[in-house]
C-alpha cells in the first residue's frame, strides 16, 4: 500500500515528503531537513519502513539537508539532481529519470530557473513536488546560485504548466500554513505567473530586493557536502 507523507520543519517553513511501501517497507525522504532527522527516523520505526534513499530538489540555501546524517544512521543512498558541485553522495538524478520506489513511479522533470541545477518530481502522475521552481501563489527567487527568471519563467510555464490542471502541486516551502494546491490554481491565481509575460516576469523577479537567507553560508557550504557539518576553532560552517 502506497505512503505519502507531507512532514514541516517550522524554522525554514520546509516541507519533507516521505514515500513509501507499506508492504515491501521502502522508503525514500525528499528535502530531509537536519534539525529534523530524529522525527523523520520516528516515523520510519513506526510505520516499520526502511529508508533506501535521500533525495533533493535542489542544493538548499535556507536550511542543511539531513541527508548526510540519515545515510550515518540508516545507510541509505543520497541522491542529487546532476550538475552541481557536491560531493560525499551516492549518485545523481537527471532530467527523464523514471524511478519505481516505494511502490510508486517518480519521474524527475529538470525545472532550472530557482538555481541551474534543479529538479521537480512527478509522483504516479498525480503529485508534483515542485521545490522551490514553483510554490504556491508564488516560486522561488533567482537572485544566486546561478538563477535566472529568464529560465524560470520558461521551466514554469512551458513544463509545469502544460501537465494536467488536477496535477497536485506540493512545494520545498510555504510560509503561510498552506499545504497543497494545483496546476490549475497556479495557473489562475499565481500572482507572479497569471497574466504576466516573460518580459514582465523577469522585471518583478529582479526588483524583489528580498535580504539572503539567515543560514545561507552554512547551508550552502553543508550541502555542497551532500549535508555534512564541519566544525572548525568552535564555529560551525
Amino acid at each position: 500500500m502506497p505512503i505519502f507523507r507531507q512532514l514541516f520543519d517550522r524554522e525554514s517553513s520546509t516541507y519533507t515528503y516521505l514515500i513509501a511501501d507499506s508492504v515491501t517497507g521502502e522508503a525514500i525522504l525528499i528535502d530531509p531537513v537536519l534539525e529534523q532527522v530524529d522525527r523523520d527516523r520516528q516515523i520510519l520505526w513506526q510505520l516499520g519502513l526502511t529508508l533506501r534513499y535521500t533525495m533533493e530538489t535542489h542544493v538548499h540555501a535556507d536550511h542543511i539537508t539531513g541527508a548526510h546524517r540519515l545515510r550515518e544512521l540508516t545507510n541509505c543512498s543520497i541522491l542529487v539532481p546532476e550538475n552541481p558541485e557536491v560531493s560525499d553522495i551516492d549518485g545523481y538524478v537527471r532530467d527523464g529519470d523514471l524511478w519505481t520506489v516505494a511502490g510508486q513511479q517518480l519521474k524527475a522533470i529538470a525545472t532550472p530557473g530557482h538555481t541551474d541545477s534543479h529538479m521537480a518530481y512527478l509522483i504516479d502522475e498525480k503529485r508534483l513536488l515542485t521545490g522551490d521552481a514553483l510554490l504556491i501563489r508564488g516560486c522561488g527567487r533567482t537572485d544566486f546560485q546561478n538563477g535566472s527568471p529568464e529560465v524560470l519563467y520558461r521551466t514554469v510555464t512551458e513544463k509545469l504548466f502544460t501537465l494536467p490542471d488536477d496535477t497536485l502541486v506540493y512545494p520545498c516551502h510555504d510560509y503561510l500554513g498552506r499545504t497543497v494546491s494545483s496546476i490549475g490554481e497556479e495557473k489562475r491565481w499565481n500572482p507572479r505567473f497569471a497574466g504576466r509575460n516573460r518580459q514582465d516576469f523577469v522585471e518583478l523577479m529582479n526588483n524583489l530586493n528580498l535580504p539572503y537567507p539567515k543560514k545561507m553560508t552554512a547551508a550552502l557550504s553543508a550541502n555542497a557536502r551532500g549535508g555534512k557539518v564541519v566544525f572548525v576553532m568552535d564555529y560551525q560552517i
